[in-house]
């Protein structure tokens, strides 16, 4: 097994192509677009889906902008959520409910706690 740092190349329009230090927890960039500028090319894990009654209510994920100006070159966690609407409850539902959201609360918290082991390697 390879210890040396993993790197990726991606083409971007106003840098060409650019390589950047790769982290082991990247999902890839297989979905890259050459179109994209330096500064907005970003690391991301698998995203954790977050979903109700069946529906999706939105994603969690951890990203890192290595290339960005600002405070977006640290390792962060990012969470969109959806804000359809999702009701129709009667009690029993509204308990089921809450259960889910207990259920991602702590996929939310298993994810602050690889934050923090990525954030102690530096990576």
């Amino acid at each position: 097994m390879s210890t040396e740092p993993r790197t990726v190349t991606l083409t971007t329009l106003d840098h060409g192509n650019v390589t950047i230090p790769e982290p082991s927890w990247c999902r890839g960039h297989d979905d890259h677009h050459p179109r994209t500028y330096r500064t907005d090319l970003t690391h991301n894990t698998p995203d954790v889906p977050l979903t109700a009654r069946g529906r999706s209510i939105g994603d969690a994920g951890i990203s890192q902008a290595p290339c960005a100006e600002r405070s977006t070159r640290d390792v962060q966690a990012h969470v969109v959520l959806s804000f359809e609407s999702v009701g129709g409850f009667d009690p029993a539902g509204l308990y089921d409910f809450a259960a889910e959201l207990d259920t991602h609360a702590d996929r939310l918290r298993d994810l602050a706690d690889e934050l923090t082991r990525l954030r102690g390697e530096g990576q």
